[in-house]
């Protein structure tokens, strides 16, 4: 759920924010989070490998679980909490040992929920389990790309993928780019879909507050002059003046694949539809 501000100045007319009034408003657990260096876009030389980053506010960053690493295990939701590094909200768990944990919450966990990793297929909300052991069609978060895996993926707020079938131990899957991918059956995925789910729905509205983001001023390549960008030159509105969208470097900047892993297109039944 969004919210408003009172609109005192013109740079508030246009903000909505997420309404955070059910997550928790404490700082995050010692252990579990470390100081997140602000690099600013450079590389060790210091010099700028990354435009337009720079410039944000203080944060730390937390450290994400997943219940699998503990299998088979149970563990409360002690509270839901706000993080600043990713778009969803997360769960701050405590395991049967007493350790806590911070895991991606779903949408719809509460304080005191219960939640699982285990191999019955009589799972909920925000349970974790192996793909083979999740019921057809339901939508699945945090999924793992092949079993024992430290990657994973549609972890993104408000996302969630739906598991189509199972068949010669691979499940198949429809992300939420559109595409149809198999992936094996051992992998684990969490149950339900990712929290915060109005976050595609933000409108900033300011520039003050894109900054504070850490992102910087970006300026049009056709308003650079020649030697900066290959867009750049001519007078007043003109156009870019190449057949195709160019980076300042000259590389390609619209409609090139650069998706080079062949190894695990294999697995990819139908590429994505919908646009980035």
């Amino acid at each position: 759920m969004l919210k408003t501000v009172k609109k005192l100045t013109s740079g508030k007319i246009y903000e909505t924010f997420e309404d955070r009034r059910g997550l928790k408003k404490k700082a995050p657990i010692k252990s579990l989070s470390k100081i997140l260096k602000n690099h600013a876009g450079r590389d060790d030389l210091g010099h700028v490998s990354t435009r337009h980053q720079g410039g944000r506010s203080k944060r730390k960053f937390r450290q994400i679980s997943t219940l699998d690493e503990f299998f088979p295990t149970d563990a409360e939701v002690m509270s839901i909490e706000y993080d600043p590094n990713r778009s969803a909200n997360i769960a701050l768990v405590k395991l049967k040992n007493g350790k806590k944990r911070y895991i991606i919450a779903p949408d719809k966990l509460r304080t005191s929920d219960v939640v699982k990793s285990t191999d019955s297929s009589m799972l909920k909300n925000g349970d974790r389990a192996r793909l083979r052991n999740i019921p057809t069609g339901s939508s699945v978060h945090n999924i793992q790309m092949y079993p024992e895996s430290k990657s994973s993926f549609a972890k993104a707020a408000g996302t969630y993928a739906t598991l189509m079938a199972i068949e010669n131990k691979y499940a198949l899957l429809k992300l939420p780019s559109g595409e149809l991918r198999r992936v094996n059956e051992e992998c684990f995925a969490s149950c339900g879909q990712v929290s915060n789910i109005e976050h595609g729905n933000i409108r900033i509205g300011k520039a003050g507050r894109s900054r504070r983001m850490g992102i910087r001023p970006s300026v049009r390549g056709k308003a650079m002059y020649p030697e900066a960008h290959p867009h750049g030159g001519g007078e007043g509105v003109n156009p870019i003046g190449l057949k195709y969208p160019k980076t300042p470097w000259g590389k390609n900047a619209m409609g090139k694949k650069t998706r080079r892993n062949r190894l695990t297109g294999k697995f990819i039944i139908k590429k994505g539809t919908k646009k980035r």
